[in-house]
């Protein structure tokens, strides 16, 4: 046979093994991965466990792909669940760009509308991809997998204070202006004995509110609300979950995000801050009783 036969063969044959010793490297462990991307000033906070993947919120832009794309295995394009806490767009813009790239199975969101443009993208991308839409409700627990999720916000009585648009609707009930935070989606994550708790951008009326209802017990890491801003984490809050990590994600901003006054309450209750500004990604690991961050700093 000609040498260009045995050269085509053989390219493939290597090309073959590469791609069997790919999926072998990126085939996923037991343990819960907690990823904060860094996509600047903004949220995304990917779980996942074996082929289980979760998200919280996409950022304000694309970046949010690079970061499953790092974290997902490569042949694995399906996300069991999104999660849009609220429709800013800090939080919210990079939630498009994951619809239209992945198999998304759920969508947990609140049927409140700002009447934004970039809401009514995202409404346009449920709709059009068919996605099962779950509505929280204080109490409601969902999950998939060994990753469970209760919600703690928003409440009856917070969702009974907004304009009713379209009482069928489970993507626009209700028409909303502003306080757009109060809303959030707070949810606490368990896996095993970890547990963790990621509160959106919550202001701190709600996180006193949290204080006082809060029944879940002292929680292993906190995402810090709102990139560390003075109206986000109250310390009658800190006091109910008694975080050991926190983590907050943030960018380059005008607003002095994380503030002073957050990291200084943070240091008084000995809770180990991470910030994505300074570090990057920052990937927690749990096989359920003790955790650590990726580059093997034993927490716990």
């Amino acid at each position: 046979m000609p040498i260009r036969f045995w050269k085509l063969t053989f390219t493939l044959l290597l090309l073959i093994l590469a791609a069997v010793f790919l999926a072998i490297t990126q085939l996923p462990d037991k343990n819960l991965h907690l990823i904060a991307c860094n996509v600047g000033q903004g949220d995304a906070i990917l779980l996942t466990n074996g082929s289980t993947q979760i998200l919280t919120d996409g950022g304000p832009d694309k970046s949010v792909l690079t970061c499953l794309g790092k974290y997902m295995p490569f042949y694995d394009h399906k996300i069991e669940m999104v999660i849009s806490t609220h429709p800013d767009a800090d939080h919210l813009t990079g939630l498009i760009s994951v619809i239209q790239n992945y198999k998304v199975e759920k969508i947990l969101i609140n049927p409140i509308d700002p009447g934004t443009q970039v809401y009514q993208a995202l409404v346009s991308g449920v709709g059009g991809e068919g996605l099962d839409i779950i509505n929280p409700e204080v109490g409601m627990r969902v999950g998939s997998g060994l990753i469970y999720l209760d919600i703690e916000n928003p409440s009856d009585a917070l969702l009974s204070r907004l304009e009713l648009k379209d009482e069928g609707s489970n993507l626009s009930k209700y028409k909303i202006s502003g306080e757009t935070n109060l809303y959030s989606i707070v949810t606490r994550i368990s896996f095993k004995n970890f547990t963790a708790v990621l509160p959106g951008d919550i202001p701190q009326e709600i996180s006193d509110a949290l204080a006082v209802s809060w029944s879940m017990g002292t929680v292993d890491y906190i995402k810090i609300p709102h990139h560390g801003s003075i109206n986000g984490l109250t310390e009658n809050f800190l006091r109910a979950s008694m975080p050991k990590i926190a983590v907050i994600s943030v960018g380059k901003n005008s607003w002095g995000h994380p503030r002073e006054e957050i990291l200084e309450m943070l240091a008084k209750y000995n809770v180990r801050v991470f910030r994505t500004d300074k570090m990057g990604d920052i990937e927690l690991v749990s096989d359920g009783k003790k955790y650590w961050l990726k580059h093997n700093i034993l927490i716990k």
